[in-house]
């Protein structure tokens, strides 16, 4: 469990992950989608960092907004 994150953190991460393995997705790629998921919460919260991916969709919708005008 990362350090950032909170017991609940951790009980939606496990639910999640064991959801997505009864779904038949290989135990890697369930943890994968389970850890976006409890960080796309966080983040929301507003108690996640930004990271890379975060960064590139601002410059994405940067060029965007630009063009439209």
């Amino acid at each position: 469990m990362p350090a950032a994150w909170t017991d609940k953190d951790e009980r939606q991460y496990e639910h999640v992950k064991d959801s997505e393995r009864k779904e038949g997705r290989p135990m890697k790629r369930a943890k994968a989608i389970a850890a976006a998921t409890v960080n796309k919460r966080r983040s929301a919260e507003g108690r996640a960092k930004k990271g890379q991916a975060a960064k590139k969709g601002q410059a994405a919708k940067k060029r965007t907004a630009k063009r439209s005008r």
